[in-house]
């Protein structure tokens, strides 16, 4: 055949240098978009959890509130330790049993004392606040009264919070006779529970205060009114309430 043995050429068109150049112009475009995007213009919850959450304003500075001031408080005829006409009362509400009581009395009270009841500034009066789960606060509050009834009430109270470890009726009975107390009165009243009347109306005169817990105190004046401090406070605390009624 005539075409036996011919090579037959085929012409394949060449790749210009002009597609390569065009090639690489677009993909440096696409970077370019891809740099100023965050990405080939994907976006995605991912990219959002990234980012900070706004921040809350700051919250401005609050004046502390002004403390409560009660106008209507009953003295009662509770033992008053000081000047009956001082100038500042401080009414306790305490619980023979609470551990914060006799912090008070051991490490603040003497330097009220010292400072404001010696020099007939302030008088305190006492009253009771036994507290349901103290087993024998209650009966300790009857049995102080029934030691003023001798004229013994702070020697005895203050037995009391050095013996709270046991306050059970045979003790109150050994401390009031070390303390040289008429037994037999001593023993009818505790017995009789001629004062148990009376500490329950201590709390329930707590109670419309708004006085739950021990110690607590009101201290004030009838001109001024009563400003009330809750706990066992430092002495400064007490300190600037009666610099407050006196001023």
């Amino acid at each position: 055949m005539e075409d036996e043995g011919k090579v037959i050429k085929i012409k394949v068109p060449r790749i210009g240098k002009n597609f390569w150049k065009l090639s690489t112009l677009a993909l440096a475009v696409l970077l370019i978009a891809a740099v100023w995007t965050g990405g080939f213009g994907i976006t995605g919850a991912a990219e959002a959890d990234t980012q900070p959450a706004p921040q809350a304003p700051a919250p401005q500075p609050q004046a502390p509130p002004e403390p409560e001031v009660y106008t209507d408080v009953d003295l009662d005829d509770d033992p008053v330790l000081g000047d009956e006409d001082a100038e500042v009362t401080i009414i306790e509400f305490s619980d023979y049993q609470c551990p914060f009581c006799a912090r008070h009395v051991t490490q603040t009270v003497p330097q009220i004392k010292e400072n404001y009841i010696d020099t007939g500034k302030v008088k305190l009066i006492f009253r009771d606040l036994p507290l349901g789960f103290h087993q024998y606060a209650h009966v300790a509050a009857e049995a102080s009264e029934c030691a003023d009834d001798q004229g013994k009430f702070w020697e005895y109270h203050d037995l009391l919070f050095e013996n709270a470890a046991d306050l059970s009726e045979e003790n109150l009975k050994v401390l009031a006779e070390d303390l040289g107390l008429d037994m037999d009165d001593f023993n009818s009243c505790l017995e009789d529970g001629t004062y148990e009347e009376e500490v329950d109306n201590d709390m329930s005169d707590a109670s419309n205060y708004g006085i739950t817990g021990t110690p607590s105190f009101l201290i004030g004046n009838e001109e001024k009114g009563y400003v009330k401090l809750v706990g066992a406070q430092p002495y400064e605390a007490f300190e600037d309430a009666i610099e407050e009624a006196l001023a």
